[in-house]
């Protein structure tokens, strides 16, 4: 071999070498997810990692649905996200929170409505609100519009907050593939609305955000939780993809000082800066549920725990099992004291009231027919602050035919007397005489309506004073969507 073909080879060896360490230090990441997320923490956090020579990602900005698809498959290596896991597929994936942004509602920016009330918000996505004049605007049917997908994060959030379910059935007949076109629309119709978030549209002069209940959003009071309706940013991942550790890494960057830098230049709170807000969430659902008039929010946390407890011992849950049946079965204080003085001074006294099940009865024959009632009690009383806290109670009346004989009322137990609670007597109902059949039923000619330009489902229903799901069921409808001159049943004649 010669010499100069030897230092060729070398040379090439060498080449070889340095490139495959710097392709080794650049690792090649693919993201994926919600243009709110891209937009508010992905992109420039992105370029300022991959100056920093620790590696590259390549951005695939859509939707909610196909980023977190995508890394469920293997095709993508981190997701963005508006909304925390839902459905089964995801629970084995990790989202990780790293900033707070605020669901806003956008209009054309001269429309002389600036603030809407949660109710108001509440009614126009059930479509019982039509026009902007019913806000103080003009006499103008709002277009209400919304992103296709039920699993968009802007939309399900929201939906969460409003109703307690992110799949709720809307009037929102106009739908976008993201909130980006979403936005688009917005700006050609001076009529429209929608909803995005404050990182996407703070420096947007096309759109004008609305303040909720007097409350514009802002990164001042999304920090404080002023603002109702934040959310929080999440970044999705495998821990089982192949390239686990370096989307972790890119995550730690995120969530660094620099990351944190970029983040609020985009009118983002970093998630450390707002941390506070995650415990504020059941306080927060709950006012939103009094606003809005249902009780929809007493689910599901939309926020993430900032710490998860541990889990008891099985001698300390011994040993609550053992003070709680002490007290329950009256052996004294001095029993409970003994029992109690070897658990930690932190383990809350179990509720009197867990596991509760209670049934009505009633002398009336028809009033309470079919009535079933259900409580239960957290008993972890340090956290949650009392014997009564987060007592839930359902009832569901159903209609049932005049029994023969009234129920017997059951005779009180003497030991139970201190807790019993009086109820009034409820007089015997009398079967009321049947009614005339109404004229209008006699006829079987049904009452019909022709779609207008403009037409919801909702719209027609509250025009015709009908029932949404009633007149789906009359027309056979699958769901909310009617197509121009379409004729429906609305009645009968």
């Amino acid at each position: 071999m010669s010499l100069r073909f030897a230092r060729l080879f070398t040379a090439t060896l060498i080449g070889l070498s340095a490139s495959a360490t710097v392709l080794a230090a650049e690792t090649s990441l693919v993201w994926r997810g919600d243009i709110t997320t891209a937009r508010g923490v992905v992109t420039d956090v992105a370029k300022a990692y991959e100056k920093s020579g620790k590696g590259k990602l390549e951005l695939q900005p859509f939707n909610t649905a196909s980023g977190i698809d995508a890394v469920v498959k293997g095709t993508a290596d981190i997701a963005g996200s508006a909304r925390p896991a839902i459905g089964a597929a995801e629970q084995s994936l990790t989202f990780t929170p790293v900033a707070w942004d605020a669901l806003v509602m956008v209009t054309y920016p001269s429309n002389p409505v600036s603030n809407i009330t949660l109710k108001q918000l509440h009614e126009i996505y059930m479509g019982h609100i039509t026009n902007w004049k019913e806000l103080g605007g003009n006499d103008a049917p709002i277009n209400l519009y919304a992103v296709a997908s039920p699993a968009d994060g802007v939309e399900y959030s929201l939906r969460r907050l409003l109703f307690g379910r992110g799949n709720q059935p809307v009037a929102a007949p106009r739908l976008y593939v993201n909130v980006a076109k979403l936005e688009e629309g917005v700006t050609l119709d001076k009529q429209g609305l929608g909803a995005t978030t404050l990182g996407g549209v703070a420096t947007n002069k096309k759109v004008k955000i609305l303040s909720i209940d007097g409350v514009a959003p802002s990164m001042s009071t999304v920090g404080s939780g002023a603002y109702p309706l934040y959310t929080e940013i999440y970044l999705v991942t495998n821990a089982a993809g192949p390239k686990a550790a370096a989307a972790k890494d890119f995550i730690s960057f995120v969530t660094s000082s620099q990351g944190s830098s970029l983040i609020r230049s985009h009118s983002l709170v970093p998630y450390a800066d707002g941390a506070a807000l995650a415990s504020k969430d059941a306080s927060r659902r709950a006012a939103i549920a009094a606003a809005v008039g249902t009780r929809a929010n007493a689910g599901q946390a939309m926020t993430t725990p900032t710490a998860v407890a541990a889990a008891p011992s099985a001698a300390d849950t011994a040993k609550q099992v053992a003070l709680a049946k002490a007290q329950v079965a009256g052996k004294g204080a001095k029993a409970a004291k003994e029992t109690k003085g070897s658990v930690a001074a932190t383990t809350a006294e179990p509720s009197k009231f867990a596991r509760v099940v209670t049934s009505v009865s009633t002398t009336a024959r028809m009033g309470f027919a079919g009535v079933r009632s259900e409580a239960f009690t957290m008993s972890d009383n340090a956290k949650v602050g009392g014997r009564f806290a987060k007592v839930h109670g359902d009832a569901v009346t159903v209609r049932g035919k005049p029994s023969a004989k009234a129920i017997a009322a059951a005779k009180p137990d003497a030991s139970e007397k201190s807790t019993a609670v009086a109820t009034p007597k409820v007089a015997e109902a009398k079967p009321a005489k049947a009614a005339p059949k109404p004229a209008a039923e006699k006829s079987s000619a049904s009452r019909t309506y022709k779609v207008a330009a403009g037409d919801t489902l909702y719209s027609i229903a509250k025009k015709n004073a009908i029932d949404v799901n009633k007149l789906r069921a009359m027309n056979g409808l699958k769901d909310n969507n009617v197509r121009l001159g379409q004729v429906l049943k609305v009645g009968a004649r």
